[in-house]
């Protein structure tokens, strides 16, 4: 059974900068790609990032684009998304989703962690 563990996440002021981590375990050959999706009050979730673990190739929601860069680490079967300059409506709970393919669809995603919260606030 899959199991990934969020953390990271905090309280950060607008244009700070803040990693969050995925830390997974029980990876069978059937994963093959690790993403974050997030959720604000009020709003529907939504896909922000995802990584291949097979080539690395990183898919980015538009509005993080130049700002959020995900990454991995085989070694130690961990993902992370560096998030700079961050802005308010980057304010949610992030959740590390993992499944055989990327994708920005969230019924895709077999696998989730419980969340962390990232709050942008002056």
């Amino acid at each position: 059974q899959v199991q990934l563990v969020e953390s990271g996440g905090g309280l950060v002021q607008p244009g700070g900068s803040l990693t969050l981590s995925c830390a997974a375990s029980g990876f069978t050959s059937d994963y093959y790609a690790v993403g974050w999706f997030r959720q604000a009050p009020g709003k529907e979730r939504e896909g922000v990032s995802c990584i291949s673990t097979v080539d690395g190739t990183t898919y980015y929601k538009d509005s993080v684009k130049g700002r959020f860069s995900i990454s991995r680490d085989s070694a130690n079967n961990t993902v992370y998304l560096q998030m700079n300059s961050l802005k308010l409506e980057d304010t949610a709970v992030y959740y590390c989703v993992a499944d055989a393919f990327c994708s920005w669809q969230e019924d895709e995603y077999e696998s989730w962690g419980q969340g962390t919260q990232v709050t942008v606030s002056s």
